[in-house]
């Protein structure tokens, strides 16, 4: 008589965690290895998230890779722009900008990544004080907002 186990005979992989990231998360985790994204950017190396970004982000980072203080930590750690854009491109996705949400953030520098979590339902990682005060109604919209945090 076959033995009946409890153990399931397939094992379905949940669909990703999709995520917004702002770019100072990103460049804690491109750039500066900063331990409290380690979490952040293993779930997007894994593919338990995925990371969502319009052509105005990837524009944006690609800009601040060469502000002084960013290229100083940049080119310490051997890390050219290109290789930092590079990473970048084969982790995220690149989607459409989204409409206007229906928040305002003071920082109209902000705007685009509430834009994008918005229009997606995404997990919107920031640790700008400006996003962060928005949390509680951006959680009306289904976007939660998370600090990164070790």
């Amino acid at each position: 008589m076959p033995t009946l186990t409890t153990e399931p005979l397939l094992t379905v992989r949940a669909a990703p965690n999709v995520v917004v990231i702002d770019t100072n998360t990103a460049l804690d985790f491109l750039v500066f290895a900063d331990p409290a994204v380690a979490a952040i950017g293993a779930a997007v190396e894994t593919g338990v998230s995925r990371w969502l970004v319009c052509e105005r982000m990837r524009e944006e980072l690609h800009r601040v890779l060469d502000y002084p203080l960013v290229a100083k930590r940049r080119e310490a750690r051997g890390l050219s722009v290109d290789h930092v854009m590079q990473r970048f491109d084969a982790l995220t996705t690149r989607v459409v900008a989204a409409p206007k949400a229906p928040y305002t953030c003071k920082d109209p520098d902000d705007q685009v990544f509430i834009d994008l979590a918005v229009a997606h339902q995404a997990t919107l990682y920031s640790k700008d004080h400006a996003v962060l005060a928005m949390r509680g109604r951006l959680a009306k919209l289904n976007t939660p907002v998370l600090k990164p945090a070790i």
